[in-house]
């Protein structure tokens, strides 16, 4: 299978959510694929720690441009550096951020997999048509075939859609977030505060964020 890389997409704000998402990507990554995990790969790692805390000074006063890295470095793994998706719609209702990356990825002409194995569902035993019609209906419900399934899709794609202005501002931003934080230093096996860490990475980031601009909807100090 090569060293395709596989964006994994799905909830990720509790333990369960968080072992839901490994289990997904372990099961790839078994099979010889390369994965992005957001909780562990992306900025969120250092930024959802604080979703149960107050909002650290060091984020409210630029909490918009935050989002925006986030967004921006998700979307440079999803459409640029990885080769397919797989979106876990598994909870009472489907993840919120999953539900964009699902859709970016099906107007980017990304491959895209569904999984599921959550007897849950909103409508009668079903979701939402909007959703699991792109991919044709075509839900995987066992987490062994995973592997098989993004392959075959893969396989079927073979052109690239053109994408919007805003989309390759965010690709562009994304690039080069990632190459920041491949220069911040190894945190494995070391105590560092938190806080501390976002504080560098925020840092970091500003130095290389020439495509946010403020609008009129913004609120600096949220």
């Amino acid at each position: 299978m090569g060293k395709n890389r596989i964006y994994c997409s799905g909830p990720l704000f509790c333990a369960e959510e968080i072992g839901g998402m490994s289990a997904i990507a372990g099961t790839l990554e078994d099979a010889g694929f390369q994965t992005f995990l957001p909780h562990r790969d992306g900025l969120e790692r250092y930024v959802v720690r604080f979703g149960k805390m107050p909002v650290p000074s060091i984020v409210s006063g630029i909490r918009t441009r935050i989002d925006y890295a986030i967004f921006s470095l998700d979307v440079y793994e999803l459409i640029e550096r990885c080769s397919g998706v797989v979106c876990n719609l598994n909870g009472r209702v489907p993840d919120e951020g999953m539900i964009v990356e699902a859709a970016l990825a099906y107007s980017a002409g990304k491959p895209l997999v569904l999984f599921k194995d959550d007897v849950r569902a909103p409508f009668g035993g079903y979701d939402n048509s909007m959703l699991t019609s792109l991919v044709h209906g075509k839900i995987v419900k066992n987490i062994r075939d995973l592997p098989s399934a993004i392959e075959y899709e893969i396989s079927q794609k073979t052109d690239k859609v053109p994408l919007s202005d805003d989309l390759q501002k965010a690709v562009c931003h994304g690039k080069q977030i990632a190459s920041v934080m491949k220069r911040l230093p190894d945190q494995s096996g070391k105590r560092n505060r938190p806080d501390k860490m976002l504080s560098r990475i925020i840092d970091e980031v500003l130095k290389v964020e020439p495509f946010y601009t403020e609008g009129p909807g913004d609120e600096q100090g949220v």
